[in-house]
């Protein structure tokens, strides 16, 4: 299967040049530095960032992106439109709270598909953060 294509942030600071920023991130920036934010998709102070394209590649039925929480901790989301509501896909470790695999509801062509899906799963990876979270 062919993977679809990453969604670079322009702006987003490489130490190296000629390299993109995930790949050379500067010192303390946060996991995932290097990819846009979506930031229409803020909903009660969680937002979605994109990994890989969803604008002008055709309907896509996965793809990869992040959460960032209110508090500004990053989680990592593969979303498909088939299987389970939501999976471990790696535990929280240094500078993430996991990686987690989530079902949206439809296909996603465009920036609006890409938001309605994330406020769709947003309950369940709250639920996820919250259940790592409750004990300070």
């Amino acid at each position: 299967m062919k993977g679809r294509p990453l969604v670079l942030d322009p702006n987003a600071l490489s130490t190296t040049r000629g390299e993109p920023a995930f790949v050379a991130k500067p010192k303390g920036a946060p996991v995932y530095h290097g990819f846009p934010v979506v930031e229409e998709s803020e909903t009660e102070g969680w937002k979605y960032g994109a990994i890989t394209a969803f604008e002008g590649v055709g309907v896509a039925n996965q793809g990869d992106g992040f959460v960032i929480a209110p508090d500004g901790s990053r989680a990592g989301i593969v979303w498909n439109t088939y299987g389970s509501d939501i999976t471990v896909v790696c535990a929280p470790e240094k500078g993430r709270w996991g990686v987690y695999g989530v079902r949206f509801p439809n296909a996603v062509s465009s920036r609006q598909d890409l938001i309605q899906n994330f406020r769709a799963v947003l309950p369940r990876l709250k639920a996820q953060y919250d259940q790592l979270h409750k004990n300070g």
